[in-house]
């Protein structure tokens, strides 16, 4: 496979298309450090961002729409509404577009959250479910099984009648690792009927096989399932801020009266609706988080290390020590994750500029071999 992969890369069509990748700037003057993105001389492999994108369509579509900067966006998002539905074989109504995939996970915490409990593993991206937590939703974690993966009999085990929700991140956040579709979809029958079922896909594109993974066709099947994505990872556009969710259309209308703004904004949504179906841009940015995935695993055999098997744009390696990993990284100018709670030997990487993998590629080794001298 990686062998393919790199025969793949070197392709004279992709390797053009490639060099035609915008790369984020956005310092202000010589001596500034920029308002966005990483520090002057930083490696920013931490928070799972794809800086290949926006696609050119986009960044064209935002150029054109700044002007019209002054008026609401909702006729804009009721398009980009209609361009999902119709990808996805399902109605308008059961599409909701928030800021991001975030607000819309808020929303859900706090409607689904009012109504009982809200089930999870110990270990995923809870950023929303925390939020849903402080606003009083009551939560139940469930531990991983061994293997780091999602206890998925344990889970089921652990709904009661007081559970409204069920939230899983698949891919799962921080560990990359992905449920096998036909273990989810086994998941999803046996709780059928007890609450409803919440899968985010944010990384759903980056997997080997993005429509088997999905569970968007339980969805157009009746069931109690929401599925969220985003436009932040494979898209490109984390700081432009557009998600959406497809549910039923009853599941649709309350999460809408729980999302905290409306209409969207115009340089986001534009953005959306120009790069949505934009296949070439896709292509070679999935190919570039590829590379820079492959070149972490390289680091990592070379280190004398494992690393959990992923399908995300980011790796989870297990280290003598994550937070003095990230500390060591650092000085060297690269920015990667430290420790998630109890999971000190777990070290996440994120794939980015094929420039700055490569600076981690080099240093992860190094590293290593100090902290065992």
């Amino acid at each position: 496979m990686h062998a393919n992969r790199r025969t793949f890369l070197a392709g004279a069509s992709i390797g053009a298309g490639l060099s035609a990748l915008p790369v984020a700037s956005t310092a202000t003057s010589p001596m500034a450090e920029p308002d966005f993105g990483p520090m002057h001389g930083q490696a920013l492999l931490s928070r799972n961002e794809n800086p290949y994108g926006p696609a050119p369509s986009a960044i064209r579509a935002v150029n054109e729409s700044a002007q019209m900067g002054c008026y609401y966006a909702d006729r804009g998002q009721r398009r980009l509404r209609d361009m999902i539905a119709e990808r996805h074989n399902v109605s308008p109504q059961m599409v909701v577009i928030g800021s991001g995939s975030t607000e819309i996970l808020c929303a859900i915490a706090l409607a689904w959250g009012r109504q009982g409990s809200v089930l999870g593993a110990e270990l995923f991206w809870d950023t929303t479910l925390l939020y849903g937590e402080r606003q009083g939703v009551q939560s139940v974690r469930v531990p991983l099984a061994t293997d780091m993966n999602l206890d998925l009999d344990a889970m089921e085990a652990a709904v009661s009648d007081e559970t409204s929700l069920i939230q899983i991140c698949n891919p799962n956040n921080p560990t990359g690792v992905l449920i096998p579709a036909a273990d989810l979809r086994a998941f999803a029958s046996k709780v059928k009927g007890k609450a409803t079922l919440l899968v985010d896909e944010a990384y759903n594109e980056l997997t080997d096989n993005p429509d088997d993974n999905t569970m968007i066709d339980l969805v157009r099947a009746g069931e109690d399932v929401i599925v969220c994505r985003t436009f932040s990872k494979i898209y490109g556009m984390a700081g432009m801020r557009v998600g959406y969710a497809i549910t039923s259309e009853e599941n649709a209308q309350r999460i809408r009266g729980h999302l905290m703004s409306f209409g969207g904004n115009i340089s986001g949504v534009a953005a959306a609706i120009a790069c949505y179906n934009d296949h070439g841009f896709l292509d070679r940015s999935r190919a570039m988080v590829l590379e820079g995935r492959e070149m972490i695993m390289d680091a990592v055999a070379k280190a004398g290390l494992t690393a959990l098997p992923t399908q995300t744009n980011f790796v989870y390696v297990k280290v003598p020590d994550a937070d003095a990993v990230r500390a060591a990284m650092a000085e060297r100018g690269i920015s990667i994750r430290g420790a998630y709670g109890k999971w000190t030997q777990y070290s996440r990487v994120s794939t980015g500029m094929l420039e700055d993998v490569s600076r981690y590629a080099s240093a992860l080794p190094e590293i290593i071999d100090g902290m065992r001298a």
